[in-house]
């Protein structure tokens, strides 16, 4: 058991690390150009060929395959540059998760902050959070507004891609809730505590609106702040421990801003 908890630690670490390594890896469109003169001959043709270009639907599906397929593989390709953000991220999660059962007991098992945090957790639930990415695609495409439409579609290709990395970790790391088996929060051990789906998928979206909307104080760090409340409040309502915050958050800011900076 403490081999697989050693484990662990390391999925929030490798996710987000190769979030970064993804956008570490994303392709500089000025560097794309050779400086080399080409000398070859000029060939007129005098009826080309359109190459039909694919649908909207195809393209996306295309993305979010290509995003799992970075997501998962790019721990592979790990970097010396990388141990900057590793070493802080390994760090705090094993901090978190060695002192999960003592810091879960701040809460209250009967108190009032319960309820409350219920209701502020609505705003990471599936429901909510796809709303407001299809909100944002639909007014953006009937008020003709590229860049909200933009905003949404992105935001959606996060969650999606966000939902799909959260639905192999939690049964495949089977951790127990914190009013489960005694608080132990073991790992493997049929549970779906790990990493925090409401925070993750409140992370991708925020850090997606965010950056499309950088140079609007008030909506980026309005969209970072309701993120990180919608990540304590499944803390302070005994849904979650910190370290499955903390992987939930990390995984959702390193997805949103993987997605963001791909289609940039």
């Amino acid at each position: 058991m403490k081999a697989a908890r050693r484990f662990s630690l390391l999925i929030p670490l490798i996710l987000f690390g190769s979030a970064t390594i993804s956008l570490a890896q994303t392709p500089d469109p000025q560097a794309a150009a050779s400086p080399a003169e080409d000398t070859s001959p000029v060939i007129v043709r005098l009826s080309p060929t359109p190459t039909p270009s694919p649908t909207p639907r195809v393209s996306f599906a295309k993305n979010v395959a290509r995003d799992q397929k970075t997501i998962w593989t790019s721990p592979f390709h790990l970097k010396r540059e990388d141990v900057k953000w590793l070493v802080p991220l390994g760090l705090t999660a094993a901090a978190l998760i060695a002192t999960d059962r003592h810091t879960s007991a701040w809460v209250d098992r009967n108190g009032s902050l319960i309820t409350v945090s219920h209701k502020v957790s609505l705003g990471g639930s599936s429901y909510t959070t796809a709303g407001i990415a299809a909100g944002l695609y639909l007014i953006g495409r009937s008020t003709h507004n590229t860049h909200a439409a933009e905003t949404g579609k992105l935001s959606i290709e996060a969650l999606i891609g966000a939902g799909l990395v959260v639905a192999v970790l939690k049964p495949a790391l089977g951790r127990s809730r914190p009013n489960e088996d005694s608080g132990r929060g073991h790992f493997f051990d049929g549970g779906r505590a790990f990493p925090s789906g409401h925070a993750t998928a409140a992370w991708a979206i925020a850090t997606v609106i965010a950056s499309e909307y950088k140079d609007h104080p008030f909506i980026k760090y309005g969209a970072f702040a309701l993120a990180a409340a919608i990540s304590m409040s499944r803390f302070s309502g005994r849904n979650h421990f910190l370290g499955d915050v903390f992987a939930g958050s990390a995984i959702g800011f390193g997805i949103g801003r993987y997605v963001y900076a791909t289609r940039h």
